[in-house]
C-alpha cells in the first residue's frame, strides 16, 4: 500500500499538524498493544465509555511511536520527537481517512450486513472466489465503527475485489459506515434480535440497516425473509436497484429447487434466473443456519459475475468451490483444565445465538465428560428477562448441560428456568472468592460471558498449568493454511496430514479434532503409542504409524491403526498379526526407497517384494509412497525429479503386481510447494501447514506463539554481570528484564549473550547472559518495560524461520522441542 504523509493525513481529516515525527505512514494503530511496527505507525488516541487512548501516549513514545491523532491538548515537550494531528474526534478522523482511503481505489466493494452470519457469508463469499480473484476483506469480524474502517485500510492496489462486514447496535452508526464503504453490492443476511436494545423497533434496526444500501448498485437477500423483502420492495429508493434475492418461491433470482440432506452434507439443486442454468451444490454441512449462509454466499457470487463481466468470475468454478467450504471458527480458546477439565473460553461476548454456536463447540469437546457452562448476564438482548433466559435455559437442556454457575443479578432473577444443577453468584469477584477447584473434574466447561464481567479471570484460576510461558496455537491461521494448500493441488488429490511429534509440538489431539473436522484424508504420526493416543481421544479417522515397531502390532490392530511396511520380515510379522489377531483384510502402506536411504523398500529388493506380495491375502495395500531427501533444496532439484521418475516406475511395477491400483504418494510440504507435478494421488502436509513453510516462508500464516511474561525489572549497575558463568557484562548500567522461559521450556541455550532475543512491546530485546535451566534475562536498556508485560519468544517477530537460522537449524527442531509443561492454549478466530 502507498503511504500517507502526515501532512496529507492531516488534510483529509481537517486537522491541525505539530511536531516533527514520523514523515509518512503505512499503518493506523488504534489498540496500543498491538504496535508492532511503531516507526511507520500512526495511533488514533479513540475515546469511549470505558477507554480513553490517550492514557497510552507515554507508553506508545516510548516504544517508538511517532506520530498521532488526538482529541485533548498535549504538552509537545514531553513528546520532542513526535507530531501530533489534532482533531475534535479521533473516531470521526479515523473515519475520514478510512473513506478517502477506499475513494483511492476503484475495484468493487461487497458488505454485509443483517443480525446473524455476517463474518460467515463474508468469508464464505472469499472462498468461493478466492481461487480466481486477489480479494481484500474484513479481518475476523471487524465490523463496528472502529472495526470496518481498520477493515478498509486493507485496501490495496493489488486486490481486485473487497468484501467488507457492517454491524450497528444503535441509530445513526450506518451511515457513518455506508459513508466509509460505500459498497456496491449490499448482502443482508437476515434480521434477527442481536443489539436489539439499541432500536425502538425490529422495524427501526431494519430500516436502520439498510442504510447502507444508499449507494449500492444491487442488493442481495433471501425473498423468504418476509419481513426484509417487503421493507425492500416498499422503499422506492431501493426497490428501483438490482435486487437479487434467492428463495424457494418461482420469482427468486436463485431458485432453491430441492434440498437433500445426508449424515454430513446437504445437496441443494439451484436454478439461476438470469443465466436459466441449474447447479448442484453439495454443501459439506447440514444444519439450516449454514445452508442459509452458503445460499446468500452463493447468490452474492453468481450477482458478481454478472454485473462486472471484467472480473471473469467462472460460475461453475464458484458452485464447485461451495464443496470445499470450510468452517469459520469462533474466538474461543481451549486449554487443558485441572483435575482432567477441558476449558473453553469465550469470555467476550454473550448472546443467546452466539451461546448456541458454543455449546455446539462444547457438545463437541464433552462427549465423555460432564458439561458445566458457567455464564454471565446477558447484556442488550433486548428482551425480557423471563424470556431470554428461558431460552438460555432450553438451549442448556438441548445441549445435555449437567451444571450451570450463573453470575449476575439479571441471570439470578430467572433461576427457575433451570432444569439442571445451578449455583448462583452475584459477581465475578463473588464466584473467584468462593471457587474451589476440586470441586471440578474431568468436565468439559464453558465460560461464556459479556465483556464486562472479565470472566477469563475464572478461566485462569481452572487452568491445569499456570506457568506463565505458554504456547498459544492458533486454530483459525491452521485452517487457513489447510486451505492455502489445498488450493494449490489438482482436483482429487488427497491428503494426509502429519500429526507426529505432538503435533509438531502444537498439541496432538486438538489439532487431529480440527483436521478430522475439516476432512483431511488421513492422519500420520510416527510411532504406534500416538495413534492410540488419538483413538482414546475420539479421533476416529484413518491414522498412518510411519514407524511402526513388530511390538506394537497388536496394539495397532486393536485400534485400527496402519502401519507403514518397509521390509519382507516386517510385511510378514504384520500378516501373522492379523491371523493371529482374527481380523480380515487390513490396510499397510508400502514405503519404497527411491534415494532417501533411510527406510523402505529399494529398486534391487522390487523383484523379491513383488513375488511375495500376493501372497499375504489378508493385507490391502492402500498407499506405495516414498520419501524426498532435499525437495527444500533447489541445488538437488535434478536428484528430486530423478527420485520422483524413479518412484513412478516402481509404484507402477508394484501396482501391476497387486491387480488394483493403491494410492500413491511421494511430496511433502516443500514437494507440495515446488514439484505440482509430483501430487500424483495423496501429499503429505508437514511442516507448511504449522505456517513454517522452507520455500515461501510469507505464504503461510503463524501458528504457534511462544509467549511468557515479565516477572521482574531491575538495574544493574556499569561492571556488574548477569547470570550463571557471568557471562553477561554490563559494560554500562543497563536494565534488565527476567523472563520465566528457560532451556527446560525448549528455549535453545544457544541463544544467550545476544545471539537471540525476544520481542517486548513490540520492540526487541536481547537476551543478555546464560539462558538458565528455567529462566532467562533480556536487556530491555532504554525500553519502557514493566512487569506484567507480554514477552514473544517466537511468532509472527520474530519468526520460527528466523530463529532457527539464527541456530543453523530447522523450524521443526525449534517446534517440537516446547516442552509439555508449557501450557498450550488453542485460539479460534471469529
Amino acid at each position: 500500500m502507498k503511504p500517507y504523509t502526515l501532512s496529507a493525513v492531516a488534510e483529509i481529516m481537517s486537522g491541525t499538524l505539530a511536531g516533527k515525527g514520523t514523515p509518512v505512514v503505512a499503518d493506523v494503530v488504534t489498540d496500543s498493544r498491538s504496535t508492532f511496527y511503531p516507526d511507520r505507525a500512526l495511533f488514533f488516541a479513540l475515546v469511549g465509555e470505558r477507554h480513553n487512548g490517550h492514557l497510552y501516549l507515554a507508553d506508545l513514545y516510548a516504544r517508538g511511536v511517532r506520530a498521532f491523532v488526538v482529541s485533548e491538548e498535549v504538552s509537545a515537550k514531553r513528546y520532542p520527537q513526535a507530531s501530533f494531528i489534532t482533531v475534535a474526534d479521533t473516531l470521526r478522523a479515523l473515519q475520514a481517512l478510512a473513506a478517502h482511503h477506499r475513494r483511492r481505489h476503484s475495484y468493487p466493494v461487497v458488505a454485509v450486513t443483517g443480525s446473524n452470519g455476517k463474518t460467515v457469508v463474508k468469508e464464505w463469499i472469499a472462498q468461493l472466489l478466492s481461487t480466481q480473484l486477489r480479494l481484500a476483506r474484513s479481518p475476523k469480524s471487524y465490523n463496528s465503527q472502529v472495526g470496518v474502517p481498520l477493515s478498509v485500510w486493507r485496501m490495496d492496489e493489488a486486490s481486485e475485489l473487497g468484501i467488507f462486514e457492517a454491524g450497528i447496535s444503535r441509530p445513526s452508526e450506518m451511515e457513518r459506515l455506508e459513508n466509509i464503504l460505500r459498497p456496491d453490492v449490499v448482502v443482508f443476511t437476515n434480521l434477527g434480535e442481536a443489539h436489539q436494545e439499541g432500536f425502538a423497533s425490529r422495524e427501526q434496526k431494519l430500516r436502520e440497516k439498510l442504510r447502507l444500501c444508499a449507494n449500492a448498485e444491487a442488493i442481495v437477500y433471501c425473498s423468504d425473509q418476509h419481513e426484509v423483502h417487503a421493507a425492500i420492495r416498499a422503499t422506492a429508493s431501493l426497490a428501483q436497484k438490482r435486487l437479487c434475492c434467492w428463495g424457494a418461491g418461482d420469482g427468486a433470482d436463485v431458485r432453491v429447487i430441492s434440498a437433500e440432506k445426508s449424515d454430513v452434507a446437504t445437496c441443494i439443486a439451484v436454478e439461476v434466473a438470469a443465466t436459466q442454468r441449474r447447479f448442484l451444490l453439495n454443501l459439506p454441512f447440514t444444519d439450516a443456519a449454514s445452508t442459509e449462509n452458503a445460499l446468500q454466499s452463493f447468490t452474492a457470487c453468481m450477482l458478481l459475475a454478472q454485473l462486472f463481466p471484467a472480473l471473469h468470475i467462472n460460475e461453475e468454478n464458484v458452485a464447485g468451490n461451495v464443496a470445499h467450504l470450510s468452517p469459520i471458527a469462533m474466538r474461543l480458546e481451549l486449554q487443558e483444565g485441572a483435575n482432567g477439565c477441558v476449558l473453553i473460553n469465550d469470555a467476550y461476548n454473550a448472546d443467546v445465538a452466539s451461546l448456541r454456536i458454543a455449546l455446539d463447540f462444547l457438545s463437541g469437546f464433552g462427549k465423555r465428560r460432564r458439561r458445566t457452562v458457567i455464564l454471565s448476564d446477558i447484556e442488550q438482548s433486548g428482551k425480557e428477562g423471563w424470556r431470554l433466559y428461558g431460552e438460555v435455559a432450553e438451549l442448556l437442556r438441548e445441549h445435555g448441560v449437567s451444571r450451570l454457575i450463573a453470575v449476575g443479578a439479571q441471570v439470578g432473577k430467572h433461576l427457575d428456568k433451570f432444569t439442571c444443577d445451578v449455583q448462583h453468584f452475584s459477581s465475578t469477584g463473588h464466584l473467584l472468592r468462593q471457587l474451589d477447584r476440586s470441586t471440578f473434574k474431568d468436565e468439559a466447561i464453558l465460560i461464556k460471558g459479556s465483556r464486562s464481567f472479565l470472566l477469563e479471570q475464572i478461566s485462569r484460576q481452572l487452568a491445569q498449568k499456570t506457568h506463565l510461558t505458554t504456547l498459544e496455537v492458533n486454530l483459525t491461521a491452521l485452517t487457513d493454511n489447510l486451505n492455502a494448500l489445498r488450493a494449490t493441488l489438482r482436483k482429487g488429490v488427497k491428503t494426509l496430514a502429519m500429526v507426529k511429534a505432538n503435533a509438531y509440538g502444537a498439541g496432538i489431539v486438538e489439532v487431529a479434532r480440527l483436521l478430522q473436522h475439516q476432512r483431511v484424508d488421513y492422519l500420520g504420526v510416527a510411532f504406534a503409542d500416538e495413534g492410540v493416543q488419538l483413538r482414546r481421544a475420539g479421533i476416529s479417522m484413518p491414522v498412518v504409524v510411519l514407524n511402526p515397531e513388530p511390538g506394537t502390532f497388536e496394539q495397532m490392530l486393536e485400534h485400527r491403526l496402519e502401519p507403514e511396511i518397509y521390509s519382507l520380515p516386517m510385511l510378514q510379522r504384520y500378516s501373522e498379526a492379523v491371523l493371529r489377531a482374527g481380523e480380515g483384510v487390513c490396510s499397510i502402506h508400502l514405503k519404497l526407497d527411491t534415494g532417501m536411504h533411510r527406510l523402505g523398500f529399494a529398486e534391487e529388493e522390487l523383484d523379491e517384494l513383488l513375488l511375495c506380495l500376493p501372497r499375504f491375502r489378508n493385507l490391502k495395500v492402500a498407499s506405495i509412497f516414498s520419501h524426498f531427501a532435499a525437495a527444500d533444496e533447489p541445488q538437488h532439484d535434478d536428484f528430486t525429479r530423478a527420485q520422483v521418475a524413479l518412484f513412478g516406475a516402481m509404484s507402477k511395477r508394484v501396482e501391476e503386481a497387486l491387480g488394483y491400483k493403491a494410492l500413491r504418494h511421494v511430496a511433502n510440504s516443500a514437494g507440495v510447494e515446488r514439484f505440482p507435478e509430483a501430487q500424483l494421488d495423496m501429499v503429505r502436509l508437514g511442516i507448511s501447514l504449522y505456517g513454517a513453510s522452507a520455500t515461501k516462508p510469507s505464504s503461510m500464516r503463524t501458528v504457534s506463539v511462544l509467549k511468557s511474561t515479565v516477572v521482574q525489572v531491575k538495574r544493574v549497575p556499569a561492571g556488574d554481570t548477569v547470570g550463571y558463568g557471568r557471562m553477561g557484562k554490563a559494560e554500562e548500567e543497563k536494565t534488565i528484564a527476567a523472563i520465566p522461559v528457560g532451556y527446560a521450556d525448549g528455549l535453545n541455550r544457544l541463544l544467550g549473550n545476544g545471539a537471540g532475543g525476544v520481542l517486548i512491546g513490540g520492540k526487541p530485546a536481547p537476551f543478555i547472559g546464560n539462558i538458565c535451566m528455567d529462566m532467562c534475562m533480556a536487556d530491555v536498556t532504554g525500553l519502557a518495560v514493566h512487569a506484567g508485560d507480554e514477552v514473544i519468544i517466537f511468532g509472527e517477530n520474530p519468526s520460527v524461520t528466523a530463529l532457527a537460522k539464527t541456530l543453523n537449524t530447522i523450524p521443526y527442531e525449534i517446534l517440537t522441542r516446547i516442552s509439555t509443561r508449557v501450557n498450550r492454549v488453542y485460539v479460534s478466530e471469529n
